[in-house]
């Protein structure tokens, strides 16, 4: 294709990707929230501040400046007040099932230590735009790491639909640290590719406040380090003694944190019953068996890769697939996790191409993936457009419809980009044999 015709398509891609986020947007502010104010208006259900940053704000703050335990119940009432309005009355069957209780790590309250004495509507309004900027940037940093060169037109143009998922989204409509987490990842592995592991310790300790999305990463990176301890070793170092320093300050804030912790993380699923995407989608106990496979399939290829050196084919493709496998099985499938898909979904649209010349499986898989992918959009853009001429009552009717394909999207992300993996690891066996 020629330049002009390149560069006419990249146009082209960019205003397709305005035109999705912009709707998909809309949909939200006009479809999404004026029906859930409806919903809770009508089940007497309570809407505060509904911001996912206020109850780690609140348990900084306690803690911080009169030295309360974030994790005591009298604290969780305090958050309900702010989060939900009111606190919670177990007597009223419509109320919210979720305490919103503290779990997280206590050194989640040092990253906020800075803002505790501001209004939380300050706080809100720039953690929101923290998150906006980070998103962002994550998308280019992903695409240098993976070693993917495109114009700035298409790189504007994955920055704007990411901006404009469901997933990001949602993310940044409840201010969720998932989202930060996502970027101190990217930021991490970014370090570990360009030779800066010290940095990439650092950043990757920092990135435990929500220790479930990165428990696998981690477990990949000490697998390809212990392959080659004293040439990777760095990185470890400075990620143990990061953690021990923000592990020790906690201690010294609240002795005996961690047992209120894991506490705290039992209870928060005993209140809110969340399931990972896996068993969201079949159910119990054939969830566990697929579970089981994908762990066993995801140490298989990070044992098989545990040499490969850093920034290679090979060792990115194994971080695509740990963080596409974490979104399936974490305990919980909300859609903001759904962030991490990014570098397996960049992946599988840079090899389009020979995966669509790998065969009827794959040509099918790529294409029930990408219809996936796009249904939120095009939905939105629907919903949104009728917005602005149609009724409350008439959008009730379908105002879920973009959500119909989210819990699947993890599902065939993570298929397709283990496929990918397994055709070219085979491929690779076979070139090898015959030459």
């Amino acid at each position: 294709m020629s330049s002009s015709g390149c560069s006419r398509s990249e146009w082209l891609l960019l205003w397709a990707a305005l035109l999705c986020s912009t709707g998909l947007w809309i949909y939200i502010e006009r479809v999404v929230i004026p029906q859930q104010v409806f919903d809770a208006e009508a089940r007497g259900f309570p809407r505060g501040n509904l911001s996912d940053l206020y109850p780690r704000w609140i348990g900084a703050k306690e803690l911080l400046q009169h030295k309360r335990d974030p994790y005591t119940e009298e604290v969780s009432r305090e958050i309900q007040a702010g989060y939900y309005g009111r606190p919670l009355d177990p007597a009223l069957p419509n109320d919210p099932r979720d305490e919103q209780g503290f779990a997280y790590p206590v050194y989640v309250v040092l990253y906020l230590a800075p803002v505790i004495g501001l209004p939380f509507g300050v706080v809100q309004r720039s953690f929101f735009w923290l998150l906006v900027i980070v998103t962002g940037l994550s998308v280019p940093l992903w695409l240098r790491i993976l070693g993917w060169r495109v114009s700035w037109r298409i790189q504007i143009s994955f920055v704007v639909l990411t901006l404009g998922s469901l997933a990001v989204v949602q993310g940044l409509k409840l201010q969720q640290i998932s989202l930060l987490v996502a970027g101190f990842v990217a930021v991490a592995i970014g370090s570990l590719v360009t030779g800066r592991p010290v940095a990439a310790g650092v950043v990757l300790a920092l990135a435990t406040i929500k220790p479930q999305l990165v428990l696998l990463i981690i477990i990949w990176l000490c697998i390809w380090t212990l392959a080659e301890w004293r040439h990777r070793y760095r990185w470890v170092i400075s990620f143990l003694a990061t953690l021990s320093v923000l592990c020790v300050s906690s201690e010294l804030l609240l002795p005996h944190w961690i047992s209120r912790f894991w506490t705290a993380v039992k209870e928060y699923q005993r209140y809110t019953g969340n399931k990972s995407v896996i068993e969201n989608s079949v159910g119990a106990p054939w969830s566990w068996a697929l579970e089981l496979l994908a762990i066993g399939a995801l140490l298989w290829a990070c044992w098989h890769e545990r040499r490969e050196d850093i920034g290679s084919e090979s060792f990115l493709l194994v971080v695509s697939m740990v963080l596409a496998t974490t979104v399936l099985l974490v305990p919980t499938s909300a859609q903001y996790n759904q962030i991490l898909l990014i570098p397996a979904i960049l992946v599988l649209t840079r090899e389009r191409q020979q995966i669509w010349r790998g065969g009827v499986v794959n040509r099918v898989l790529f294409s029930v993936t990408l219809g996936l992918i796009v249904w939120p959009w095009l939905s939105a853009l629907i919903l949104g457009g009728l917005s602005f001429v149609a009724s409350q009552a008439t959008l009730k009717r379908g105002w879920v419809a973009p959500i119909w394909t989210s819990p699947q999207i993890p599902l065939g992300v993570t298929a397709m980009i283990f496929m990918n993996y397994i055709q070219k690891t085979f491929g690779r066996s076979r070139e090898a044999s015959t030459s």
